[in-house]
């Protein structure tokens, strides 16, 4: 039979222990420093309420991948839910993604709308008329971004204009990043919300497969049946990495396999040889609320825009359905006191890609550390995990 290691027991290693159960004819060992499976998908419970590191709802546009997690986690549609942001000097809550029809209530709509003109008149005078035909006015103002920006803030005002841009992007986004200037920011593939001003409905997510599980432990169950017949050890550290001959020391014993999926950040592999690739982690916070709801009715999420220390709140019970006289928000705060998301900043992806080009065949490099890569979620990872399968089976 032969042997693969997966390190990490998150969701992307769970996924890749599954895939390898299976297929069959593999003797897996997942090796996890935390004492559970699951990692910040893991459910916990505060007051009685169920809530996960994060709103960790499931989102993807393939169905195969969904109608795949359904088989094991049965889950529940939320389509229909809602984000809003605070603009802390309006005084005022506005739909987010940006939406067309909260424009004439803001103080400079006029302005706006001249700039948003300005956006789109940019990008017609690239176009022939056959080309211009066949655009949206969305199409038009994600052209004007691809095609002039050298920066994310370059990318945002090409988009929706300085104004909107000062408004809902500037400093979430530096606060978030934890940085001084959004122009150290180069890749613009991490954040899909918001790019254009959205028109029509209010859905947050209108053209991806929204849901979340049904049961009270939300995904706990999957990562029991993903790893059911792995030898699992907990609490574990893998204390020495030899990746070139697939070989490592776990609990103090030399072990070879045949091949290696690593779902932790892959600098680590190589004792930081090119350098260590940088992170920025979330401090979660949770409040139980006297009341049986705290927002309206379909919002899950608001974002906070402003000199706010937290970036966003989220209510669990409009995705757990959890019911009781109380609710539970959570408040998030970035830090650097943790490793949770890849810096989007391609010189950071230049040296993960060394990492990656000292992997030998056999080793795969999975997930949101694993890949290096922000937009990277529970779906991205059951897909990576398929490909890891696939490719074996090749």
């Amino acid at each position: 039979m032969k042997t693969a290691l997966v390190i990490g027991g998150g969701f992307a290693g769970c996924a890749a222990a599954h895939q390898l159960q299976l297929q069959g004819g593999w003797d897996t060992t997942v090796v996890e420093a935390a004492p559970f499976l699951g990692a910040g998908v893991r459910t916990q419970y505060y007051g009685g309420h169920p809530y996960t590191f994060g709103p960790r709802h499931f989102l993807t546009p393939w169905p195969h991948v969904y109608e795949f997690l359904n088989t094991y986690v049965p889950m529940r549609r939320c389509a229909d839910h809602q984000f809003l942001t605070y603009v802390s000097d309006d005084e005022q809550f506005y739909g987010y993604p940006i939406h067309a029809d909260d424009i004439p209530t803001m103080p400079e709509a006029n302005q706006i709308e001249n700039e948003l003109s300005a956006v789109n008149m940019s990008a017609i005078q690239r176009l022939d008329n056959q080309k211009l035909a066949e655009m949206t006015r969305k199409d038009v103002r994600n052209l004007n971004n691809a095609s002039l920006a050298t920066n994310f803030e370059d990318f945002w005002i090409n988009s929706i204009g300085e104004t909107l841009y000062r408004k809902f992007v500037d400093k979430y986004s530096r606060k978030m990043w934890q940085i001084d200037d959004n122009k150290q920011i180069d890749d613009f593939t991490w954040s899909p919300k918001g790019v254009t001003v959205k028109e029509g409905g209010r859905a947050a997510w209108d053209t991806a497969i929204s849901a979340y599980p049904i049961a009270f432990n939300g995904y706990d169950d999957y990562f029991k049946i993903a790893t059911e017949d792995a030898k699992v050890h907990l609490a574990t550290r893998i204390t020495d990495y030899d990746i070139p001959n697939k070989t490592v020391v776990i609990d103090g014993e030399k072990r070879t396999f045949d091949i290696i999926v690593n779902t932790i950040s892959p600098d680590h592999l190589f004792e930081q040889c090119h350098g260590e690739l940088p992170y920025v982690g979330r401090d979660l916070h949770t409040i139980v609320l006297p009341v049986e709801f705290a927002l309206p009715e379909d919002v899950y999420f608001i974002y906070f825009a402003g000199d706010e220390k937290f970036t966003r709140i989220t209510e669990y019970k409009k995705f757990t359905l959890h019911k009781a006289p109380t609710t539970l928000i959570t408040l998030e705060i970035p830090s650097m006191t943790s490793k949770y998301y890849p810096m989007p900043i391609e010189s950071e992806k230049a040296k993960a890609q060394k990492y990656f080009d000292e992997m030998p065949d056999g080793v795969f490099s999975v997930g949101r550390a694993g890949s290096y890569l922000y937009n990277v979620d529970i779906d991205d990872t059951l897909d990576h995990a398929m490909k890891v399968a696939a490719d074996l089976k090749s």
